[in-house]
């Protein structure tokens, strides 16, 4: 009959939530709804209690602003990390993806996005201003930044936001670096070949 509806309400919501992620269309958010209501309870219950806890535990380490557990994520806690070096990404997948490459062994600034006049984020929306304050804290306390890797996205944003970087940097007197052309434009990092991040790092000037 016309108009009756094709799934029950609950299953109509199911599809929609799934349509909501990041590259999935109607019909791959039909098939992971129907592969939830065929798995075993146990299982989707699994599921849902992993992403309500990620919800609930995981925050923004109050150091660099990576995905952490609690107050200080991992990386930072880690004394064998070269505590003279910072490299600047966009967003903590971006950490995931260096760290995979295994071509860098600092610490991290995450800026949460990037500079993007046309969606209204300038750099009061960005993790800037804690970047500057951590570089001048480690001055003051006798530990100081030597290079500063900025490592955004290559993009006319990214690029956007390193250029910006590089003069807010440059009064402080602290050495700041691009990573080298080895990525295509629009690539993301956790996309893109080991390799890849690789020589763009070794490049870097």
């Amino acid at each position: 009959m016309a108009g009756t509806p094709l799934y029950p309400p609950s299953v109509v919501r199911l599809v929609e939530e799934f349509s909501r992620l990041p590259g999935i269309g109607k019909r791959s958010a039909e098939r992971l709804a129907f592969h939830i209501l065929s798995t075993r309870s146990e299982n989707a219950l699994a599921l849902a209690l992993a992403i309500r806890d990620a919800k609930r535990n995981l925050r923004a380490c109050r150091r660099c602003f990576n995905i952490a557990e609690g107050e200080v994520c991992a990386i930072c806690q880690n004394p064998g990390r070269v505590q003279t070096e910072l490299c600047v990404v966009e967003l903590p997948r971006d950490v995931i993806a260096m760290e995979k490459a295994g071509v860098y062994q600092g610490l991290y600034h995450v800026l949460q996005g990037r500079l993007s006049p046309a969606s209204g984020l300038g750099p009061e929306n960005l993790r800037i201003g804690e970047l500057l304050q951590r570089i001048q804290q480690a001055q003051t306390e006798g530990r100081p930044v030597r290079e500063v890797i900025i490592a955004t996205r290559p993009s006319s944003e990214g690029d956007t936001t390193a250029e910006y970087l590089a003069g807010v940097l440059a009064p402080l007197g602290v050495e700041s670096s691009r990573l080298a052309r080895g990525l295509a434009s629009g690539t993301d990092f956790d996309n893109a070949a080991p390799s890849s991040l690789v020589y763009a790092f070794r490049g870097r000037r």
